[in-house]
């Protein structure tokens, strides 16, 4: 007598992807919520509204899509969004309103200071990369975002 195991012979269910996008849990369902082949990127800006994660040359060369795995920065571009299973991810939009490398950068465009930012368009992935370098380097406990992103 032959089992039943309540799937269709030969068709395996590919398992749910869970990933920890700024605080929250999500479930992603292959093939119906996203594909295989689908970007970390494009999952976060298109399918869930992070839109302040920029993607700009979308091979890795520029930075402006970087988010946090887990404390590290990662050109979401080039991660597969079945890579992030399990993983917790920051986008600029979950950093708290007072983050000091947010201020540090905000305070490069204010008047005195240059337009160091120009467009801005890339701002939020060098927030990205700076906070995953800051979090990275702990050999130095003492110095501030701001001295860290402000040359002396």
């Amino acid at each position: 007598m032959q089992k039943k195991s309540g799937k269709k012979a030969g068709i395996e269910k590919t398992p749910a992807v869970k990933i920890k996008i700024n605080g929250t849990w999500h479930e992603f369902e292959q093939g119906r919520d996203i594909e295989p082949e689908t970007t970390l990127s494009f999952l976060l800006r298109e399918k869930l509204g992070y839109t302040g994660l920029k993607v700009s040359c979308d091979e890795g060369a520029c930075g402006a899509c970087t988010v946090l795995m887990d404390g590290k920065a990662v050109l979401s571009c080039m991660k597969l969004a079945v890579q992030a299973h399990g993983h917790e991810i920051v986008t600029i939009e979950g950093l708290p309103a007072g983050d000091p490398v947010i201020r540090a950068f905000a305070d490069q465009c204010e008047p005195g200071y240059g337009t160091a930012l120009q467009c801005g368009f890339c701002t939020p992935g060098f927030v990205m990369a700076t906070k995953g370098l800051l979090n990275e380097n702990r050999a130095f406990p003492g110095i501030s975002a701001a001295a860290a992103v402000i040359p002396a």
